[in-house]
């Protein structure tokens, strides 16, 4: 069996996996499909342990999905000394890009504007920015040329204020005295969570999402499992709720780890582990909104500014603000908006405004907390937890460290399953989509011509599937109808759809026009009028009827709606409360704060 059939997540697998996890005890299971998760549950399988991987909603449905999309070293982290992050994130960068996910991690550029004015009482201070911060860019290569692991990144440029304008044309002259060009990662991030998670399906791990844990199972003190409630069960079902065993349980539910903590503390065990979460929010507006070819990183009072390309748009974010309220789905407020057009409008010659404005979306970080009040200063490190036997909380890090998280829980996990456990190989092994990407991708012109397709057709496929795309590219060779654009967002195929519904583990109209696709934010409509289509082929692949298809869209376009309604609200408890206007799809108060009394005691 090939690694692509055998990590499909198809609706037949998931039926299948929902077996396995009645009917088997695994040595490892994960709890939670984000990044961290997901990272977790492949290097386990790839070590040949027994492996299952649940999660509550979808695939990276939280912060992994919603991140700032880059594959960084920090470089803010350079600047406050904490080398040894520095060190780590580098190093696999390095990894993703030449190694691990050559197909979803590519390079792009980012300029450090160098602020000042003329006048011969600048130049002291101009030459110190630019040798200030000439030299943290340079050690950033650096570290990057000793322990990036096949740098896979080209090198910095300083360049004069003509230069800069030269290449960001839309930066104002009057506040600039010359930049410094330097390269990060990017990526889409829930593309990479969906080809971790697949790659453990090939190597053997049972994944199946909408899968919410209600409860622990112990012996003593001594953790043996979970319960489960299975929310695409019909209404009353007996299967809906049951348990799974496992030797060793590992949470990564990132800003949900208190809710584990919280059921501990039930039965008098201290987790030893706080995450605070903190609120990043990103606007995105259209690329001829701003006149440039490389990213912005801008310092501000509060956080540090991402200007990115993406696509046909530019990214702007984040804030880095106290979150308390609903988790799952955090809310942009207007205030929150109104502070990154403020901020990245300083150095525009033409200032944005929310007329510019096509999507916004907010995530929430997980924090380790007690280092400070503020959260931008709280830790980026990550810990390893075992509060009680066979139960391991992981949390902390960031997306671009997963694989160390990953490696870090699961090597203490094997030292509790035995000696005979393999270690870990997953920074040898390439994600599933990766093989052969690099001769796919140089042959791209004869394979466009072979099935008869434009060359921009395939570019977009490659970048956004790898080696996959051959499969995308047979199933539109198979019925052509498929190769039609998306209604309302004519830069995606109908094809893509049908393979998020047929091998990519989406069960919803959000899951496609949200996470397997960016649909949800990079159309001014965010998305409404593709509803209809995408229901429509998704319904041909998961067998739907008219009224299924038809409540996947209400449901949809109520979460539109309300997160538009909450874009307006002055503040957090406001935009908050308009957001929840709009039930989850799957059916369940979504992992709000209060939900969590109501959980089965341990």
């Amino acid at each position: 069996m090939s690694r692509y059939t055998a990590g499909q997540l198809s609706p037949l697998r998931r039926a299948a996996d929902l077996r396995r996890l009645r009917s088997e005890r695994f040595d490892v299971l994960v709890i939670g499909a984000g990044v961290t998760g997901a990272g977790a549950a492949l290097d386990a399988a790839s070590r040949g342990l027994k492996v299952a991987l649940i999660e509550a909603r979808d695939l990276a449905a939280g912060t992994s999905s919603r991140s700032s999309k880059l594959i960084h070293g920090g470089l803010r982290y350079l600047e406050q000394l904490e080398l040894h992050l520095v060190h780590e994130a580098l190093t696999e960068r390095g990894l993703l890009a030449t190694r691990i996910a050559p197909h979803l991690v590519r390079p792009v550029p980012i300029l450090v504007p160098l602020e000042g004015r003329e006048g011969p009482r600048e130049w002291p201070g101009r030459a110190f920015r630019r040798a200030y911060y000439g030299a943290g860019v340079a050690a950033y290569d650096v570290f990057a040329g000793i322990f990036g692991g096949g740098r896979g990144m080209p090198l910095h440029r300083h360049l004069t204020r003509t230069g800069a304008r030269e290449i960001f044309p839309s930066l104002r002259p009057d506040v600039l005295t010359g930049a410094i060009r330097y390269y990060d990662g990017q990526v889409d991030d829930a593309r990479l969570v969906v080809n971790v998670a697949r790659t453990a399906a090939s190597l053997g791990a049972a994944v199946v999402t909408s899968a919410r844990v209600t409860g622990l199972l112990r012996q003593a003190r001594e953790v043996t499992g979970v319960r489960i409630r299975d929310m695409e069960a019909p209404a009353g079902s007996p299967d809906a709720e049951f348990e799974v065993r496992a030797r060793t349980v590992i949470a990564a539910t990132g800003v949900w780890s208190d809710d584990i903590t919280r059921m501990l503390r039930e039965v008098g065990v201290r987790p030893g582990l706080r995450v605070r979460a903190s609120k990043g929010v990103h606007l995105v507006v259209p690329r001829s909104a701003i006149t440039g070819e490389a990213g912005l990183i801008l310092r501000t009072a509060k956080s540090v500014l991402f200007v990115i390309p993406w696509g046909g748009h530019w990214i702007i974010g984040t804030t880095d603000t106290d979150w308390e309220l609903d988790r799952s789905h955090p809310a942009a407020s207007g205030s929150d908006i109104q502070y990154l057009l403020d901020q990245v409008n300083k150095v525009l010659d033409r200032p944005l405004s929310t007329d510019d404005i096509q999507g916004v979306y907010a995530g929430l970080r997980p924090l380790l907390a007690g280092e400070a009040d503020s959260t931008s200063r709280l830790s980026r490190e990550h810990a390893v937890v075992e509060p009680m036997l066979g139960l391991l909380l992981v949390a902390g890090g960031k997306y671009t460290t997963y694989r160390v998280m990953a490696e870090d829980v699961v090597d203490k996990a094997a030292r509790r399953l035995g000696a005979t456990v393999r270690p870990s190989r997953t920074s040898q092994l390439p994600l599933i989509g990766a093989d052969g990407y690099a001769a796919a991708w140089r042959d791209r012109a004869d394979l466009a011509r072979r099935h008869q397709m434009p060359v921009g057709v395939i570019e977009h496929l490659l970048e956004r599937y790898g080696t996959l795309a051959m499969h995308l590219i047979a199933m539109i060779d198979a019925d052509p109808l498929l190769a039609s654009p998306l209604t309302g967002a004519p830069e995606y195929l109908a094809v893509e759809v049908a393979y998020a519904a047929h091998a990519e583990g989406a069960l919803h109209l959000d899951d496609v026009l949200t996470r397997r696709t960016r649909i949800s934010f990079e159309t001014a409509d965010r998305g409404t009028e593709s509803a209809e289509q995408a229901a429509e082929i998704m319904g041909n692949v998961l067998g739907w009827d008219e009224a299924v298809r038809a409540r996947e869209v209400e449901h949809y376009l109520a979460r539109v709606a309300a997160e538009r309604q909450s874009q307006l609200m002055p503040d957090d408890l406001t935009a908050d409360a308009a957001r929840l206007g709009a039930a989850d799809v799957r059916g369940f108060a979504a992992d709000r704060n209060e939900a969590v009394e109501e959980l089965p005691k341990i």
